[in-house]
């Protein structure tokens, strides 16, 4: 490395033994909610001019690190709201960093950040993966297609993320006159659950199948009742569908359109579902270089939603998602993540790079 960055923070730790767990602390420590990212984007600026990078904001807030394209590292910058004092504890495998953001996703973030440091790889952190994915698609709509993408998220630093569900999110909104409550006619809110119950039916789970092969549907806000001027009856629902990479959002938005009566559906930017193929020279990579650091390789589908879905979307090229942590601690009060894991990640994908002849 060329350079040795100077923490920002006065904050130290015996554990900090690394530049790499020295950023990801600092990182860990800086709120960076969707929407407020700017100061974490500003500390990742600092860390790649310390090594004589060129790194730059852009419209969004997305910062760039341009390097070598065989490989762009890219993972994202912002969490989602909850206060996890930041420490660090002893845990069974050694200290392990407590703090929002540690798994989800600053952990691979950072990973990404020394490792493009390391091989000379192109870098980009974005913005808002937890809210609208406006920093990807920012990204895909300004920016040259990398010969190869790896995207960071919790992985486990053995495990490899080849697919994800896709999202369709949207709200639905109804009106019916205003009247006694003894009246036999349905109104508004009735309206709202009478559709909302028929589009979980259509999709009723498969005990019998995996999750990741199943549309999901979750509502996740409601509101309802006579309206100011007390003439009418109002309701609107908020709703949440992950489509299986067998579908299409299309398919899935008409049979939820299919089971309207009455009322409209107002759909939101979809995120399309992604399935890549195992057998990439990335994917290999990435086996070879996780059997290397002593590590039982771990092909993944997850049932959630990323980045990788809207790349994948838009570039035709070999891409996967990787980065240290347990997902299961995703959003959770108690998100933590092993440093040992995170220095394995950094191995890993150096390893990677390496193995690619990035930098060469």
């Amino acid at each position: 490395m060329s350079a040795v960055y100077e923490p920002v923070s006065a904050d130290a730790h015996p554990a900090l033994t690394t530049e790499g767990r020295t950023l990801l602390y600092e990182l860990v420590s800086t709120p960076s909610v969707s929407g407020a990212e700017a100061e974490a984007a500003s500390r990742l600026v600092e860390f790649f001019e310390a090594h004589d990078r060129e790194a730059f904001t852009d419209a969004v807030g997305n910062v760039h690190a341009p390097g070598d394209d065989t490989a762009l590292l890219t993972s994202h910058i912002d969490t989602v709201p909850g206060e996890i004092p930041v420490e660090i504890k002893d845990g069974e495998a050694g200290p392990e960093l407590w703090g929002r953001g540690s798994v989800d996703a600053t952990g691979p973030l950072a990973a990404m950040a020394v490792a493009a440091v390391e091989t000379g790889a192109s870098f980009v952190g974005v913005v808002g993966e937890e809210t609208s994915s406006r920093g990807a698609r920012h990204l895909v709509e300004t920016r040259e297609e990398p010969e190869a993408v790896i995207n960071g998220e919790p992985s486990g630093w053995d495990g490899i993320t080849l697919g994800y569900r896709g999202f369709l999110a949207g709200t639905y909104v109804a009106t019916s006159e205003s009247g006694h409550t003894s009246r036999p006619e349905p109104n508004a809110i009735q309206h709202a659950i009478g559709w909302w119950n028929r589009v979980e039916a259509v999709f009723d789970p498969d005990e019998w199948r995996p999750t990741f092969e199943q549309v999901t549907t979750k509502p996740v806000g409601f509101d309802g009742g006579v309206s100011v001027d007390g003439l009418s009856m109002e309701a609107t629902v908020d709703v949440q569908l992950r489509v299986p990479p067998n579908l299409t959002i299309d398919e899935v938005r008409e049979l939820a359109d299919a089971e309207l009566e009455t009322g409209t559906v107002n759909w939101k930017e979809p995120i399309p579902p992604v399935m890549t193929d195992p057998r990439t020279p990335l994917a290999r990579a990435f086996r070879v270089a996780i059997r290397a650091t002593d590590g039982d390789p771990r092909l993944l589908r997850k049932t959630g939603t990323s980045d990788m879905n809207l790349y994948a979307a838009d570039w035709d090229c070999p891409m996967v998602t990787y980065g240290p942590g347990d997902s299961s601690l995703d959003h959770a009060p108690d998100e933590h993540l092993p440093l040992a894991d995170f220095d394995r990640a950094v191995d890993v994908l150096v390893s990677v790079c390496e193995s690619m002849e990035v930098g060469k």
